[in-house]
């Protein structure tokens, strides 16, 4: 169970986002910009699908990710990539990348959810990653924003369920992928945030990044799929 799903969402300069990515990803567009953001996910009830026990672990988790596409068997391929995983999970940190898809770094998170006002803070315990939003749910999206209908923002981040993350081999990616059962989102309206990975002006220059929208899931059923990993021959000096 997705419990809570905050992405807040930037438009990213595209030249900038290409240059961040390592191949085979290129940015995806919208209107021009490149789409990144935070994922700021509080599950519940995790288990194997083998094992219909009516409990399971919880964990609040963060990732990095951007939308991107890429070729594969002659097709143009969307989806995520996710350049890092953050989790208050200890089981999450030791097994990810190794039991499952994704390394996961250990982090702290402190949460406050008051009707329907919402902060979400990450430290890392490694210092690689910092990250805060905090908002309130409105009826709309921003009138600001690339999408033009909270309904089109839900649909291009719906499309965005198969995820590729960093592993410890340069140049091979992990593969997961979300199904839900329920897709339902609500309209953020952000009014703090922060991230270190955004907020970098060696990768990001200043005027590059702009915050966009937020979207916030609640309740959603779901699964979690590994899928094959993607492997490429590494950019030069990468």
């Amino acid at each position: 169970m997705i419990d809570r799903r905050i992405l807040a969402n930037y438009r990213i300069d595209p030249e900038c986002m290409a240059a961040a990515l390592p191949s085979p990803f290129r940015p995806q567009l919208v209107d021009g910009y490149a789409i990144g953001g935070i994922c700021l996910i509080r599950l519940k009830r995790v288990r194997p699908k083998m094992f219909p026990i009516p409990w399971g672990i919880g964990s609040e988790n963060a990732a990095h990710r951007i939308a991107v596409e890429w070729e594969a068997n002659g097709q143009t391929m969307n989806g995520v990539y996710i350049p890092r995983r953050d989790t208050n999970s200890m089981l999450n940190s030791l097994a990810g990348g190794r039991i499952f898809p994704g390394i996961h770094h250990h982090a702290k998170f402190t949460v406050e959810e008051i009707g329907d006002h919402y902060s979400v803070t990450m430290a890392s315990d490694d210092g690689g990653a910092k990250v805060h939003v905090s908002g309130t749910v409105v009826p709309a999206i921003s009138e600001s924003s690339v999408f033009d209908s909270l309904e089109s923002a839900s649909s291009f981040f719906e499309l965005g369920s198969l995820g590729y993350s960093d592993t410890s081999t340069n140049g091979k990616f992990d593969g997961l992928e979300l199904q839900c059962e329920n897709w339902h989102v609500a309209s953020l309206n952000v009014d703090k945030i922060q991230s270190s990975y955004f907020e970098d002006e060696s990768r990001f220059p200043n005027g590059s990044v702009e915050f966009d929208c937020a979207l916030l899931m609640r309740d959603i059923v779901h699964e979690w799929h590994g899928r094959p990993d993607l492997c490429c021959a590494p950019k030069i000096g990468a």
